[in-house]
């Protein structure tokens, strides 16, 4: 009686061991290898994975200026009497620009010019009385103290007429600062005087004129401070500018400001810009990418071949065909070059990787090759 009961007891443990390892509704990996085997292979397309170079950069937007300007004003006041140029017109370094009426400073040298002539003439007389002197003194008929009273007159004389000619030099000077002129060679901006206008000396009012010279420019752009470790002094900018398009006109990074704007988080980058042809206006705004990086022999892939891509963890996943099934494997991306992505860890050169109908696709999956491309 006991062996009965102990004899159906092992069947019974054995059968619910049985059913406890597999859930209800869940299939064995017997059962999924069945299926797998048994599904009809999925239609991709693919791509191989290449090698090709990779050119970093860091986009920019900003505003033209030129980088030499000058605004012209008058060292003294006075009453514009000419103007010699108008806007837009080229000027050399010299040129005039326009003249301030000079009667008054005209009259005033010729005044000084009169006192000075009259210095000189105190100096002839003064020489010729001291070289009287030398010639009695060699026959003793002047005494020691009336020739170093001769000397002395002389030398009174000389210092005189110096200064008399020192104040000639600085009224020629101060008439000469009535002709207006170009510190530079340019082309003229802003003409802001007419004839009859009165002008103040430096440090007050508007200025007269605005030279530019647009043959070298300055591109200022502004770098997110995240990006700021990657620009050198000395890499190249690349930009467009909306009033001329289909043109793109490069620049040379010459100036790093080393101060981040505290509001923005970005810091100024001035890029040179030579501008043959004086295509290119100061004030125009620009759109362009500074060159941080030029890499070679990267792996790439299509963009569309990328799942769960995650651009801030810079991490993805492919599918590899190979022998007729898929796998799946965990990438590490990298710059994105136009329909391109780089691989930095996870495929090797020659890998076929699924750009289309991979949606549905599971590790192991059979699969056709329905189309390659990039």
């Amino acid at each position: 009686m006991n062996r009965t009961i102990f004899a159906g007891i092992i069947p019974s443990l054995v059968v619910a061991a049985a059913c406890s390892s597999v859930r209800a509704g869940e299939p064995t990996r017997s059962e999924e290898r069945s299926m797998h085997e048994g599904r009809p292979p999925v239609a991709v397309s693919v791509a191989p994975v290449i090698v090709g170079s990779v050119t970093e950069t860091v986009d920019v937007v900003g505003s033209l200026s030129p980088k030499y300007a000058a605004d012209v004003k008058s060292e003294v006041s006075g009453t514009v009497a000419a103007v010699y140029v108008t806007e837009w017109v080229p000027v050399r370094a010299g040129a005039r620009l326009a003249q301030l009426n000079t009667a008054e400073n005209d009259a005033a040298l010729e005044a000084i010019k009169a006192g000075e002539a009259q210095a000189r003439v105190a100096e002839t007389r003064a020489r010729r009385e001291y070289d009287r002197a030398l010639q009695l003194k060699q026959y003793g008929l002047i005494t020691p103290q009336a020739v170093d009273d001769a000397r002395s007159a002389l030398e009174a004389s000389e210092a005189t007429a110096a200064a008399a000619h020192a104040q000639v030099r600085t009224a020629e000077a101060r008439l000469a600062k009535s002709f207006i002129t170009s510190p530079m060679d340019g082309v003229i901006a802003t003409r802001g005087v007419n004839v009859g206008d009165r002008v103040e000396n430096m440090g007050s009012g508007a200025p007269m004129f605005r030279i530019v010279d647009n043959r070298l420019l300055d591109l200022t752009v502004s770098v997110p401070s995240v990006h700021l470790g990657a620009v050198r002094v000395g890499q190249p900018l690349a930009f467009t500018v909306d009033a001329i398009p289909g043109r793109t006109f490069t620049g040379t990074v010459m100036f790093i400001n080393p101060a981040v704007d505290e509001a923005s988080r970005a810091a100024k980058v001035v890029a040179e810009v030579r501008n043959a042809g004086d295509v290119l206006k100061g004030g125009l705004f620009a759109r362009g990418r500074i060159v941080v990086s030029n890499k070679a022999d990267v792996l790439q892939v299509p963009r569309a071949a990328l799942l769960n891509w995650n651009i801030t963890g810079a991490t993805a996943e492919v599918f590899v065909v190979r022998d007729g099934k898929v796998d799946k494997r965990p990438v590490r991306t990298g710059q994105v070059a136009g329909p391109a992505v780089t691989i930095f860890a996870g495929l090797v050169s020659g890998d076929q990787v699924v750009t289309r109908g991979g949606f549905a696709l599971k590790a192991g999956d059979r699969v056709t090759v329905a189309g390659e491309g990039m």
